[in-house]
């Protein structure tokens, strides 16, 4: 039996799965019903999030990913482009307030039901790299277990194009420096679950919570 060989089921996208959390956690329940041994992980960028907590906890999802790539909402501004949150489009700083409070809820509620949370930061220089600090403390304060700081790729004619790429050391540098306040996952490879996304420039976050 093939199941017997599948010990770990994520779900990280393309986009937010959260925002058909519906179809997601219908999923998770079949997996687990089909392969009760297996670990379920579960990747978002905590929009929508808050609203399913205890179904995630009550369905055995053991791990879940944030993507935090700001604590502040004006370097948030700079990395994305809209929220679209309630069915209602926002932008620049609003936008990034109403974000960063989602994940904020997501990551303590998360906690609380002693979920293993990852957070993810994808780290763009002059944009929100300086910052990466910040938010290492921030996630200290949550209790969040792992770290994983994730170069971004330019891309030709998106928003980040004209922006370098991170170096190898500066990355190294990086973790060094905040794995006084975090773990620091250092043996990840950009996948299309963990990066893929991001080499199209400032992303739009939609959710289609209430």
């Amino acid at each position: 039996d093939a199941r017997r060989d599948i010990s770990v089921v994520g779900i990280a996208g393309p986009g937010d799965p959260m925002c058909d959390a519906d179809k997601i956690l219908e999923t998770f329940r079949l997996v687990k019903r089909e392969i009760p041994h297996v670990m379920l992980c579960l990747s978002s960028n905590g929009l929508a999030m808050p609203d399913y907590i205890d179904e995630i906890h009550d369905l055995g999802i053991t791990h879940v990913t944030i993507t935090a790539n700001a604590n502040d909402p004006v370097v948030a501004s700079r990395m994305y482009s809209m929220v679209c949150y309630d069915d209602t489009i926002y932008r620049g700083i609003e936008g990034a307030r109403i974000l960063l409070e989602r994940q904020a809820e997501s990551i303590r509620k998360l906690k609380e039901l002693n979920i293993i949370v990852k957070i993810n930061t994808v780290v763009v220089p002059e944009v929100n790299m300086e910052h990466v600090p910040a938010i290492a403390k921030q996630a200290e304060a949550w209790g969040v277990d792992l770290m994983n700081c994730i170069a971004m790729i330019p891309v030709h004619d998106t928003a980040f194009e004209n922006h370098r790429s991170p170096t190898r050391d500066e990355i190294d540098n990086i973790r060094q420096f905040i794995g006084r306040y975090v773990p620091q996952m250092t043996h990840c490879k950009r996948c299309r679950a963990e990066g893929q996304r991001y080499r199209d420039g400032i992303p739009e976050l939609r959710s289609v919570s209430s």
